[in-house]
């Protein structure tokens, strides 16, 4: 299962039923889970873990040195959960000493060219589609999908179960369960066949569109609408987590053009 071929370094800890193609390379301090497979010419450098099953394609690589001129050779790592696919020349940098790492999480889908720079934070089941760039602290919630060619400024947060049109450019922190498109990026609606999909009820759907006609089409600001959700819409963990991101928000969030 691992090839001859492979430049594999005798302290990398690698688990069983792992699979390593000719010609890709396994630096020291790595740990890769059973039944991963790391494709021919992907490069694992030191600070990587992948958990199990993961997948490494052809020229992808893994914790190269963040492109942050603040960066001193601090000890930082690249961490990546099970049932993760990192697609064709993806690049994913190790954190600095701001935060120490970069988080991928389970059943991620990185598609080709993508890049994922220092100190990220993704959650689980997130799809980035081709030639997505993701610049120092960026924060990517459960289920959401980055359409290709798009592009999130440092620091913005994105919500979980959010759609990212293609060819975005995201420089205000996008709140959750909604659909964002257009330049400049503005609120489309909520992301109704994502939740749909997920097996949300039509009637918790409402609610979050109560909330968001709220803040998007009341004529109220953010603190204000944030006081009006609290007063309109039943109480519940959509809504506490749409009323959580709106306070938590230091960019402010994406505007309705």
């Amino acid at each position: 299962m691992i090839s001859d071929l492979a430049s594999i370094h005798p302290e990398a800890k690698i688990a069983g039923n792992v699979t390593v193609e000719p010609f890709a390379v396994i630096e020291a301090d790595v740990e890769i889970g059973e039944g991963s497979v790391i494709y021919s010419h992907a490069c694992i450098l030191s600070g990587s873990r992948l958990g199990k099953k993961c997948r490494v394609f052809q020229g992808a690589v893994i914790a190269g040195i963040p492109q942050d001129l603040k960066f001193e050779g601090e000890y930082s790592q690249v961490i990546i959960g099970d049932n993760t696919t990192v697609r064709e020349c993806a690049t994913i940098n190790r954190g600095t000493k701001a935060f120490g790492k970069t988080i991928l999480g389970r059943d991620c889908l990185i598609m080709a060219n993508v890049h994922i720079a220092h100190d990220c934070i993704l959650n689980d089941h997130v799809i980035l589609v081709n030639n997505v760039a993701l610049a120092g602290h960026v924060e990517i919630g459960d289920w959401t999908i980055i359409g290709g060619l798009s592009a999130v400024h440092q620091f913005v947060k994105v919500g979980p179960h959010v759609m990212v049109g293609g060819g975005s450019l995201v420089r205000k922190d996008v709140p959750p369960f909604i659909t964002v498109a257009r330049e400049p990026l503005s609120y489309e609606g909520v992301n109704v066949l994502g939740l749909r999909r997920r097996g949300y009820k039509n009637s918790r759907i409402e609610e979050i569109h109560h909330a968001y006609r709220l803040v998007y089409q009341s004529r109220l600001n953010t603190t204000q609408a944030i006081s009006q959700i609290e007063i309109e819409v039943k109480e519940s963990p959509e809504i506490g987590d749409i009323l959580k991101f709106l306070r938590a928000s230091d960019r402010g969030i994406v505007k309705n053009l």
